[in-house]
């Protein structure tokens, strides 16, 4: 008898459950961006969320929510209810360099939350003064072997994926360079577009206006093939460094134990999304590659590249500020 009122009880769980899924969502949904308007992260935020109000019926609002490198905003989302109705953008930094750097996080990415669907990838892309007397990424390698640490490279702040690029490639390339960290990118480019600093690695977005603008020289890509935005620039991979990759991304997420059918219609509305021809083309505007794909597969992928800055940061010894 207590096995068969166990059985009921799981059935009546079952049924209201999908009943729920079935009328969800009958309100606004949130979605959090650990990061202020205007970045990369809020402009994909706004493209998808735009797109499930369409599909779903109910606004999908957009809550900023910056401080402490995406660690408030993350929290927060950490901390609401998991019942579909808020969400949060899952950039590299918060989901994983974050989880390398700080020891002390409030929040584990794979406990607290459930990965919905990657949106966007981007790689860095390593620049130098045209004023550098650096020629190429070769060229680079050779100066710094010959005067360890005499030159300097420009970031967009300590633990950024910026620092953490060219961290990568001093340890795949035996060399020694000095690390001038920034507050953001806008000031550690002005610094080498100017030619205090020669060096400096930043994503796609960034660097394509500096490079097409001719204000920097692109001495290598980071991922494994030749970004379209790029097109001319070798990977840093074919340059004598097979599997080097840096690659910025930039999903979704959901607070962990939100509904299964929740987060199954929500993957599967943002994939449709991503889909979309006009979606796309937003992309490729932001100098994003278009990502997607499954929730386990967002979750592997968010476990991969967890292990993979854990190892630099430790090979590396950086130490967040």
């Amino acid at each position: 008898m207590k096995n068969l009122r166990s059985l009921f009880a799981l059935l009546c769980l079952s049924f209201a459950v999908s009943a729920f899924a079935q009328t969800y969502p009958n309100k606004p949904v949130k979605i959090i961006v650990p990061f202020p308007p205007g970045q990369a992260t809020d402009t994909l935020a706004r493209l998808i969320g735009e797109k499930l109000s369409t599909a779903m019926g109910q606004p999908f609002v957009i809550d900023n929510r910056p401080g402490a490198g995406g660690v408030l905003g993350t929290e927060a989302a950490a901390r609401a209810a998991p019942d579909g109705y808020t969400l949060v953008m899952a950039p590299i930094s918060s989901f994983s360099i974050n989880v390398a750097l700080q020891p002390n996080l409030p929040y584990v990415p794979l406990r607290d939350f459930a990965p919905l669907s990657n949106i966007g990838l981007t790689p860095q892309v390593i620049m130098v003064n045209p004023k550098s007397g650096i020629t190429s990424l070769k060229d680079l390698i050779a100066k710094a072997k010959a005067k360890p640490g005499e030159l300097f490279y420009a970031s967009s702040g300590n633990g950024s994926a910026s620092h953490l690029a060219m961290e990568s490639l001093q340890l795949a390339a035996g060399i020694k360079l000095t690390h001038v960290p920034f507050k953001g990118n806008s000031d550690a480019f002005t610094q080498v577009i100017g030619g205090q600093i020669p060096i400096i690695s930043d994503a796609v977005p960034g660097a394509v206006p500096q490079v097409k603008g001719g204000k920097l020289n692109a001495l290598g890509v980071a991922s494994l093939q030749r970004s379209p935005y790029l097109p001319d620039v070798p990977t840093v991979a074919e340059q004598g460094y097979p599997g080097f990759e840096v690659v910025g991304w930039i999903g979704i997420a959901a607070p962990a134990k939100t509904p299964e059918p929740i987060l199954d219609r929500l993957n599967a509305e943002i994939r449709k999304a991503l889909e979309q021809p006009d979606v796309k083309e937003k992309l490729t505007a932001a100098s994003f590659v278009t990502a997607g794909g499954s929730r386990s597969e967002f979750t592997e992928f968010i476990r991969a590249e967890t292990a993979r800055w854990t190892k630099v940061v430790k090979e590396a010894n950086v130490k967040a500020d």
